[in-house]
């Protein structure tokens, strides 16, 4: 399956985003689902994920509470709902995919990744 994010941009200190993670090639109503994020000099860090069996989540800490992962089996996408955003969010954003029932926070652990989307958060 191939990925395609999309929804970054330049936004405020406070201001929400969405971002997409749309599959082709195959269907994501059976995949696992997760979102990580790189910034500059620094290692690709985990962000949400959602399991594709019950949907149940997992967020990182620094996000809990303002993120929300989720999905549309029928538009085959995911999405990531960014609220209340910080400087620190800035990053390019990934999503990835595995066929396993995982909600884990290591890279290894997801096999299908899109290329990034920008989000960049000024204070």
């Amino acid at each position: 399956v191939q990925l395609q994010a999309s929804g970054g941009g330049l936004v405020q200190a406070g201001d929400s985003l969405r971002l997409s993670c749309t599959a082709s090639g195959g269907t994501l109503s059976r995949s696992s689902v997760a979102w990580f994020r790189q910034r500059p000099g620094k290692e690709r860090d985990f962000v949400a994920a959602i399991r594709w069996v019950n949907s149940i989540t997992n967020y990182a800490d620094s996000v809990r509470g303002r993120f929300t992962i989720s999905r549309d089996n029928a538009q085959n996408t995911a999405y990531l709902q960014m609220n209340n955003l910080k400087p620190e969010d800035t990053a390019v954003y990934y999503c990835a995919a595995s066929i396993m029932s995982t909600i884990s926070p290591r890279t290894s652990a997801w096999n299908s990744w899109g290329q990034g989307t920008l989000v960049t958060v000024s204070s």
